[in-house]
């Protein structure tokens, strides 16, 4: 794991960028993490690609305690899938309608997930917990997604979660390693 030094894009040692830092740096890197999504879009093999995504992920959750973090659950709202509500409100001890009351949009998207009514997530408690526990959507179970099959196809997604995950930007920043990648656009 490593960490991004404040005054460039030197890096050193091997700690992981603190949550709080993510959005910065990733906001400094913004030409070249898009010079490298493009890239990856002429010159990475997709099967590849997913092989270097998973192992990446891999090692680095191993040692990772997102509780620590939870920028996933302070920058985006929650979203649960219609078949969820039952278990969700059972397990906060609500009728389902009391529970898209209290913490849902009144209105399912076009594939059925109800969203929270705030930013950060409505599930997420003063000590960061996620008080739907195991019944956590699988959404979030999955994030930041850079385990999943295709990530060649939605590389424009990975670049929003570097923005957020401290895991996802570190991934992101030893597949440029990887590749061989030196930006030559503007800092």
């Amino acid at each position: 794991m490593r960490t991004v030094v404040a005054a460039g894009s030197e890096r050193r040692g091997d700690i992981m960028l603190q949550p709080r830092e993510v959005e910065f740096q990733a906001k400094k890197k913004e030409n070249e993490n898009l010079a490298f999504r493009t890239y990856l879009k002429i010159h990475a093999d997709e099967e590849k690609l997913d092989k270097q995504f998973l192992a990446l992920h891999k090692k680095l959750f191993r040692s990772y305690d997102c509780s620590k973090c939870r920028n996933c659950c302070t920058k985006y709202a929650g979203t649960i899938p219609e078949e969820d509500l039952c278990q969700d409100a059972a397990k906060l001890g609500r009728s389902v309608q009391g529970f898209i009351r209290q913490y849902l949009k009144p209105e399912a998207d076009w594939e059925g997930n109800y969203e929270t009514l705030h930013i950060p997530c409505d599930f997420l408690n003063e000590k960061g917990e996620c008080i739907l526990g195991d019944c956590k959507p699988e959404n979030c179970k999955n994030f930041p997604y850079t385990d999943q099959p295709d990530r060649w196809g939605s590389l424009y997604s990975v670049l929003d979660v570097v923005s957020v995950c401290p895991v996802a930007f570190e991934i992101w920043e030893r597949l440029k390693e990887e590749y061989g990648f030196r930006y030559r656009g503007r800092k």
